[in-house]
This record gives structure tokens, C-alpha cells and sequence, in this order.
């Protein structure tokens, strides 16, 4: 018990710390990009649209004309936690609202493929019926040959959708047919042996 709670004690002294360094950072804001505070939110509106991120407790925000920093309001692990936390999505936020995000997925498989229907993605993947999959809202999908690319401002929803679209069909580990992310290696395995047999003369 105490070596896992001394482990445990270590493991929070260097994750308050690392969470500690990043909420520290300040954030410059880029030109076209406005952030204000709206109750306990904070807005950030840029070229490609806008993102509200709650302000997470124990953490104070101050925006000045071209910089957003962050300070705990109270010295605890969860504190320290959100002061890092706050930080980075914020930092996502305003990356999302400038240049957006995309996740690029690739399908592989005689007859698999994926066309647009509006913004519907229609994907044949060898079931008896075609699988139709609706962007969210705030979330562009597109095809281009057998590449599927999900893009838009907010990160983790752009991730989500991506990875619900590969749930669809997980590459399998033999041939590597299904949906997997562009440049992602499957870990091949060695198919079955089929015993020759023999006949006596």
C-alpha cells in the first residue's frame, strides 16, 4: 500500500507540474481572432467561426488587447489539473478558428468505397446494405477517390467523427481491408496454413 500510494504521490507531482508549465503559457492572440468572456465561457471568433469553452473552476482568465493568460485562484492538484487543461483547449480553440482541423481516413478492400450524398457519406463496405453517415453539424466531410477527410474548427469533435467513421469497418489484421487513418500501420498477421494433402499412389 504505501509503495502505491508513494507511486501515486509521484505520479501527481509530475503531472501537477507538467499541467502547471503548460497553463503558465500565454496565449498570443492572432490577428482576426477576437476572445471575450461570456458568463462563465469564454468565445473565441476567428475566420472560420467561433468555439465557446467553459472556464473550468479554480482558474481565472484575463484577456488583454493581443494575449489570453491563466492563473489557479487556489494552489490544488485539481487546480493545477484545470490550469493546464483550460489552457490547452484554449489553445485549440483559436488554432481551430484559423486553420481548422482534418482527420484524413483511407479505405481499402475490392468494393469498398465512400461517396457524398449532400452531406451525407455513404459508405459500401461489403454488408448487404450501404452505411449513410450525417456530418454533425459544424463538421465538413469529403471524398476524394478512397480517401475520406472530416474536417472542422473544434478538434475533439473532428477526432470523434473520424474515429466513428473507422468503427465502421477496423481494419482487419490479416489482409488489412476496412477504414483505417491515412499513414496508420496495421500490425499484419500470418494467415492460416492450409494443410496440402496427399494422395498414396
Amino acid at each position: 500500500m504505501r509503495e502505491k500510494a508513494k507511486w501515486a504521490g509521484s505520479f501527481y507531482s509530475i503531472f501537477g507540474k507538467t499541467m502547471s508549465k503548460i497553463g503558465k503559457q500565454p496565449i498570443v492572440i492572432p490577428e482576426g481572432v477576437s476572445v471575450r468572456k461570456d458568463g462563465g465561457y469564454l468565445i473565441v471568433q476567428g475566420p472560420k467561426g467561433a468555439l465557446k469553452i467553459q472556464i473550468l473552476p479554480y482558474i481565472s482568465v484575463s484577456i488583454q488587447e493581443k494575449e489570453i493568460t491563466f492563473k489557479p485562484d487556489i494552489e490544488t492538484k485539481q487546480s493545477r489539473s484545470n490550469w493546464g487543461t483550460l489552457r490547452s483547449l484554449t489553445q485549440g480553440a483559436v488554432i481551430g478558428v484559423v486553420d481548422g482541423y482534418e482527420k484524413q481516413l483511407d479505405i481499402e478492400g475490392v468494393g469498398y468505397r465512400a461517396l457524398m450524398e449532400g452531406r451525407d457519406l455513404v459508405l459500401h463496405l461489403g454488408y448487404s446494405h450501404p452505411v449513410k453517415v450525417k456530418a454533425p453539424e459544424f463538421i465538413n466531410i469529403g471524398v476524394d477517390k478512397n480517401t475520406i477527410k472530416v474536417s472542422g474548427i473544434d478538434k475533439n469533435l473532428v477526432g470523434q467523427v473520424a474515429a466513428d467513421i473507422r468503427a465502421l469497418k477496423k481494419p482487419e489484421p490479416y489482409k488489412g481491408k476496412g477504414i483505417r487513418y491515412k499513414g496508420e500501420v496495421i500490425r499484419r498477421k500470418a494467415g492460416k496454413k492450409v494443410a496440402g494433402t496427399t494422395g498414396s499412389k
